[in-house]
């Protein structure tokens, strides 16, 4: 895995960093199963409590390598690698930042988008590249990005496939926030330390509620609320978050 991807754990973040920089960590079949079981682990191992995908050299991730030569169909190729990745990222009931360095293009830009929360250097920029060569965006950018700026911001940059800068980014709610280019990694393990340190129980439930309540009206979204909310007031997070309160000191949660 070491090869196309770096994996690190740093005080409960499992640091993921694409390792392909020669390519602006365009993905290739072997940096792509790499990402698949990367995750994968993440979401399995109880000491990990935040996920920071990151990215070597100067781009974030420019999308698929044209240069590969795949077997099948590029609708099979979306379902045994992009499909399984951005599935993991939006399913799994652990937080996901992305710290976007550069460009973020193609399958590369979907793949910022499919993060719970996105950190870019001021020199990021992104471009739903697809229609470019005839494809429509994939790798769930048609679901994500309307969510994130609307339907008539989505459709513009996905048809006229402009990149969008990471100040224009920030303005338009693309990404969380813009830092200095030094800055990003600092910044970015910051804040994925911070989700870390936090009711990671609660932050899994979020995940499940707005994911769930997109696609239900107002009824079924204040009944799932209920639902989760059982199950949130029965985790020792909940406990501790209260006595903690009582108590007038900091909480100490354990993701339990």
């Amino acid at each position: 895995m070491a090869g196309t991807l770096l994996v690190d754990t740093q005080s409960g973040v499992r640091v993921i960093t694409l390792n392909r920089p020669d390519v602006l960590n365009a993905f290739n079949a072997e940096m792509g199963g790499a990402l698949v079981d990367a995750l994968g682990d993440a979401e399995r191992d109880a000491g990990v409590r935040c996920v920071l995908l990151a990215a070597a050299g100067r781009g974030f991730c420019a999308g698929q390598d044209l240069r590969e030569e795949t077997s099948g169909s590029l609708g099979e190729v979306l379902r045994t690698r992009y499909n399984r990745i951005v599935l993991r990222m939006r399913t799994m009931e652990k937080p996901v930042v992305a710290a976007v360095n550069g460009i973020a293009a193609g399958a590369g830009c979907n793949l910022a988008l499919a993060a719970d929360l996105r950190i870019a250097s001021d020199r990021a920029s992104f471009l739903e590249a697809f229609s470019r060569i005839g494809l429509i965006p994939d790798s769930g950018g048609s679901w994500l990005l309307p969510r994130l700026v609307g339907l008539g911001r989505a459709f513009e940059m996905m048809a006229l496939a402009e990149p969008v800068d990471a100040a224009t980014a920030e303005r338009i709610g693309l990404v969380t926030r813009v830092v200095p280019h030094d800055d990003l990694m600092p910044q970015a393990l910051a804040l994925a330390s911070r989700l870390a340190a936090g009711p990671t129980r609660a932050y899994g439930l979020i995940k499940r509620a707005l994911e769930h309540n997109q696609s239900v009206g107002f009824q079924g979204a204040v009944d799932y609320e209920a639902y989760l909310q059982e199950i949130a007031g029965r985790t020792a997070d909940y406990r501790e978050g209260v006595a903690a309160f009582l108590e007038k000191r900091p909480p100490a949660y354990r993701g339990e």
